[in-house]
Formats: C-alpha cells, sequence, structure tokens
C-alpha cells in the first residue's frame, strides 16, 4: 500500500520540537514533503536532518508567525521549493514555559503575545497559503486548538484557554469561506499531552494525574497519540469533511 500522503507538500509550523516534530516524522512516513517553519531555526532544521537521514524530504526555515512578513516569506519558500502546497497544519502556538495561575494574575504583555501568535499567527498562515490553494481548487488546513476551553482547568489556563477558543472560531468561519475553494479546513483539539511544553511545567505529575482521571481512557496522552488524526485530516480520505473540531483526549470532552 503506498503512503497515504505520497508526493503531497505540506507545511508543519513549529514543527522544532513537541506535536509539531511528531506531526513532521509521521507526515514524513507517510511521503509527504516537508516545509517546518520554526521560531528556531535550529530547531527545525534538526528535524529535517532527522527526515532527510530516512530518505524523506524536508526543509525547515525560521519564521515567526505572529509577523505577516514571515509568513509571506513562508508562502514564497513553499512555492520555490515545491511548486505547490497541500497541507497547512497550524501547529505553531505559544505553550511552552506557560504555568497555571488565576484567572486575573495574567499581565497584558503576556495576554497579548499568546493571542498574537496563537490566534493572529494561525490567521495569518491561513491569510498567506490560503491564496496558493485557492489557485489548486483544494487543499487541507488543519488548525490545532485544545481541549482545555472545554475542561475546569481552562480558569488556571486562562490566556492559553482563550486563545485556543478563538481557533475554534477561525476554522468554523474559514470552513464555510474556503469551501467552496475545494479546500478543507478542520482542527484537532488534543488532551494534556506528555509534550515537551507539559512536562516541563511545575507540578506536571499531579497535573497529568488529575488529566487522566478525567479521561475515560485511563492513561497519559503522548504526541503519537495525535498523529493519525492529523493523517487522516491531511488525506483524500477526509475530503466531505470541514468545520470540525476532532478531540484527541481520550475521551474527555464528548459532544
Amino acid at each position: 500500500m503506498s503512503p497515504v500522503l505520497k508526493d503531497k507538500v505540506a507545511i508543519i509550523t513549529g514543527a522544532g520540537r513537541g506535536l509539531g516534530r511528531a506531526f513532521a516524522l509521521r507526515f514524513a512516513e507517510e511521503g509527504a514533503k516537508l516545509l517546518l517553519p520554526d521560531i528556531s531555526l535550529e530547531r527545525a532544521e534538526g528535524v529535517a536532518k532527522e527526515i532527510r537521514a530516512k530518505g524523506g524530504e524536508a526543509v525547515a526555515m525560521e519564521t515567526d508567525i505572529s509577523d505577516e512578513n514571515a509568513t509571506k516569506k513562508m508562502a514564497e519558500k513553499v512555492m520555490q521549493q515545491y511548486g505547490k502546497v497541500d497541507i497547512l497544519l497550524n501547529n505553531a502556538a505559544i505553550y511552552y514555559g506557560i504555568e497555571p495561575k488565576p484567572w486575573d494574575a495574567w499581565t497584558v504583555a503576556e495576554w497579548d503575545r499568546i493571542f498574537e501568535v496563537n490566534v493572529r499567527g494561525t490567521w495569518l498562515c491561513c491569510k498567506a497559503i490560503a491564496p496558493l490553494m485557492i489557485k489548486q481548487s483544494r487543499g487541507k488546513i488543519i488548525n490545532i486548538a485544545s481541549n482545555v476551553a472545554n475542561v475546569p482547568a481552562a480558569q488556571a489556563f486562562l490566556a492559553y484557554s482563550c486563545s485556543k477558543g478563538a481557533v475554534y472560531t477561525l476554522t468554523h468561519a474559514l470552513a464555510r469561506a474556503l469551501s467552496p475553494s475545494g479546500i478543507n479546513v478542520n482542527a484537532i483539539a488534543p488532551g494534556y499531552t506528555a509534550s515537551e511544553a507539559s512536562l516541563s511545567q511545575r507540578d506536571s505529575e499531579k497535573t497529568f494525574e488529575l488529566a487522566t482521571s478525567e479521561q475515560s481512557i485511563q492513561r497519559r496522552e503522548e504526541p503519537i497519540d495525535l498523529v493519525g488524526t492529523a493523517v487522516f485530516l491531511a488525506s483524500k480520505d477526509s475530503d466531505f469533511i470541514t468545520g470540525q473540531v476532532i478531540y484527541v483526549d481520550g475521551g474527555t470532552v464528548m459532544l
């Protein structure tokens, strides 16, 4: 059986570590050619080298997705390198270094930076890449949301939770706007996952215990648990699915 993403071109933002790295490695296994924009060129290049060492095709670039000029350069780069783009996986977000705190303890600077990257950045990536997909009359956009907007922990991660809630709305709005052009827009909502960012948080073991106790599948969520859903949403098997937020959280949120 051929890899399901054979000869597809995918952009995976924030691919230098954590969930982004897991998505990139799996997409490469499935035959995709990758552009890996990340705030850290060193980290992104490390993942690209991993992929190339296994016979895959990947190019890294330094990109701050909250900067519109940077996202325009991302669009230019993918066309220069590959001549098309089939998949945009909006994974990049500010989460590393965020610690739970009371709802009124967030600073304005923290709130604004989280929204600059997680909301504006995701929108800017779509704004830069969607026109390329429109010309092709096809494309898959996958946003990484979170289940945190719908669980009690939302109050402890308020700025982040609200930013991911905005990603839900962005996903629904763009699905309606872009579906006539042959573009599917969906989102994945992970639970509390054992990524580098989560593992670096204070009292992460206690947080994992609480998160796991709220799940129907009572084990820690790992990055590998998310990649299959992303591959499905990137493949032709999801051609009749758009505007959906798929919870991959062990059955914590059930809609």
